[in-house]
């Protein structure tokens, strides 16, 4: 198995770092109204996933790390749902959402098998009740 030094180290985290900095500048597009509204909430909801990755990296102990992990997957899918209504609203055109999309489903992909190595390597099965 593959050993990690850092949090930095994943790939996971490297794409959720992607995806924060992507939403970040889109935020800053939104109408002064949404200041402390939606653009704080996709803000924080962008930030919570590798927040939680990083979190769970620190714990040292695969279920914990995998609980945060499912946290950071929450909070992905909560910044979705804010891409969505930045979009319905009509704050971000087509090709902004496509581009975020791409990002979103890439970090999900990464995210969710970042589990299942954790999963694997703690001999963690899958039906692990995360509580």
């Amino acid at each position: 198995m593959e050993t990690f030094n850092s949090f930095e180290d994943l790939e996971t985290w490297k794409v959720a770092r992607s995806l924060r900095i992507f939403v970040s500048d889109v935020a800053k597009t939104f109408p002064k109204e949404e200041e402390y509204k939606l653009k704080d909430q996709i803000i924080r909801s962008s930030r919570s996933v590798g927040n939680n990755i990083s979190e769970g990296f620190g714990r040292y102990f695969f279920k914990e790390n995998v609980k945060f992990c499912s946290n950071a997957r929450g909070s992905l899918t909560e910044t979705l749902d804010h891409i969505i209504i930045a979009f319905d609203e009509g704050y971000i055109d087509l090709n902004k959402y496509d581009e975020f999309r791409i990002l979103y489903n890439q970090c999900l992909k990464l995210l969710n098998g970042y589990m299942a190595y954790l999963r694997k390597a703690g001999k963690i099965p899958d039906d692990f009740k995360i509580t």
